[in-house]
């Protein structure tokens, strides 16, 4: 486990009284976002949604959300508008490797249908849809993002193992989706951010059962991947909207 402190969350190139959305925020990582976003003094508000209710605070909202299901993304949009009136910071950290009856693919042999269906539905189509309903809540006046996190897989040019067929396949959809978002999103909102986000190999369920080969201080706390992602946010400005980056800020290959 990375032992050294996470980085401190400023936000200091978005207007102060931010208000910001995390979206799958009862997951390792998404929990880890709201609680560093909470700690930061720019920041006004945070709408934390997810499956599964998380608990609410000063500066916390709660509201349910499922990726699967578009009805939801536009009721928790509706929610946004309502409570906020608008959003400067959005970020999806939902996402599926793994289930009790989905298992990563070490070959083509082992593919199914279902697993395509399903990880392109968490990882891919989510994501989009979340866009579609909350891209329009962010200003067209001032630095705001729109951010999801994917994953190194995703990248085709960076495949040197193969496997994890589906999953890869998913994260490489999402990172052409968010260039797709991206292009759109500039014509109206010329200092927006839209990015897809790296987080390295996180202490959390998802990355669980395959921690045991990641290399000494690479598997990350959870606290130090969510304020290492929002400075990335923070440090980049509206020219690298559409690229994939890791936390530490480094631009990864589609």
């Amino acid at each position: 486990m990375r032992a050294s402190p996470p980085p401190p969350v400023t936000l200091e190139s978005f207007a102060p009284g931010i208000k910001a959305a995390v979206v799958g925020a009862s997951g390792g990582i998404g929990r880890a976002l709201v609680a560093a976003l909470a700690g930061c003094g720019r920041v006004g508000r945070i709408l934390a949604l997810s499956r599964r209710k998380e608990p609410a605070g000063d500066k916390v909202l709660t509201h349910p959300i499922d990726v699967e299901d578009e009805g939801s993304i536009a009721r928790a949009a509706a929610f946004a508008k309502e409570r906020c009136g608008g959003l400067d910071l959005v970020i999806v950290a939902s996402g599926l490797l793994h289930a009790p009856d989905l298992r990563p693919e070490r070959a083509l042999r082992q593919t199914t249908p279902e697993a395509y269906a399903r990880l392109f539905a968490v990882n891919a189509t989510g994501p989009a849809l979340v866009a579609k309903h909350f891209v329009g809540l962010l200003p067209n006046d001032r630095k705001a993002a729109f951010a999801a996190v994917s994953a190194r897989v995703g990248s085709i040019g960076d495949n040197r193992l193969g496997g994890w067929h589906a999953y890869r396949a998913s994260k490489a959809a999402l990172n052409m989706l968010l260039r797709c978002i991206a292009i759109e999103t500039a014509r109206q909102r010329p200092q927006a951010l839209v990015l897809g986000l790296h987080p390295g190999t996180t202490d959390t369920a998802l990355s669980e059962p395959f921690q045991a080969n990641v290399p000494e201080g690479r598997l990350f706390d959870p606290a130090f991947t969510a304020a290492s992602l929002l400075g990335v946010v923070d440090r980049l400005g509206p020219e690298a909207s559409g690229g994939l980056y890791a936390y530490d800020g480094s631009r990864i290959p589609f």
